[in-house]
């Protein structure tokens, strides 16, 4: 009885032993597992990051155009050289009141082409003939500088209009006498980034490219050396 008992006693231990081994032993395991985790949760850094160096078109401006410019109109001082300052897209949609999923399927929309989260417009005035009050929705607006406005131009320029209907080229009378240039697009399913199955209504923009000049002539000219494609006209083609 006592050999049993001792035994008992034994398989006792034997079994706490084996409950508290691994106890002792996973410890560094899981730790070592989580430590894993981290670090390979560390390494993977989801945060947008900026685009390096300068786009493509934007280096095209400062090497080849700038001093083609210059020499082309007598230009001495390099801030008389004309530059892109800002890009514009802006969509209007009269019944956005009524309809605010249009109004929401348009920033969207928008935000897709341009990369930049776009701005509800609002009325500043009522007018009763239109049904419209002070404040009501609009449409949307982006405004592009910088990087993004030359990435944008060269996608425009390159990928979406050669989509569009029936293309001669662009009008070379849209100029305001002060340099700036604004034209008009019937659909917004030019642009690549669209997809067909997710418009739910067909819309067009104006497009204004602000320039640091007052001259037509002038950004008529750096718009030339864009590449862009004037009616009558055969594009530059840029490197």
């Amino acid at each position: 009885m006592a050999e049993t008992k001792e035994a008992g006693k034994g398989g006792k231990g034997a079994k706490g032993g084996t409950a508290t081994a691994p106890k002792g032993g996973a410890a560094p395991q899981g730790g070592g597992g989580k430590g894993k985790d981290k670090a390979a949760a560390a390494a993977v850094d989801h945060t947008p990051k900026a685009m390096e160096g300068k786009p493509r078109l934007q280096e095209y401006y400062e090497q080849s155009v700038r001093p083609k410019l210059a020499k082309e109109f007598g230009l001495k001082n390099p801030n008389q050289v004309p530059r892109l300052v800002k890009i514009v897209l802006n969509v209007g949609m009269g019944d956005a009141g009524k309809n605010p999923k249009q109004l929401d399927a348009a920033v969207e929309e928008l935000g897709l082409i341009t990369g930049q989260r776009a701005v509800v417009t609002k009325a500043k005035k009522a007018i009763a003939n239109f049904g419209l009050r002070a404040g009501m929705p609009v449409g949307a607006s982006v405004t592009l500088r910088g990087a993004r406005m030359y990435e944008f131009l060269d996608r425009f320029i390159n990928l979406a209009i050669p989509r569009i209907r029936d293309f001669r080229g662009l009008p070379t009378r849209s100029f305001d006498g002060r340099g700036n240039y604004t034209f008009g697009i019937k659909e917004q399913m030019i642009f690549p980034e669209i997809d067909f199955d997710r418009v739910e209504k067909i819309h067009g923009m104006d497009i204004t490219m602000v320039s640091s000049t007052d001259r037509d002539d002038l950004a008529m000219g750096l718009m030339r050396k864009l590449g862009w494609p004037f009616r009558g006209e055969t594009p530059q083609r840029v490197a």
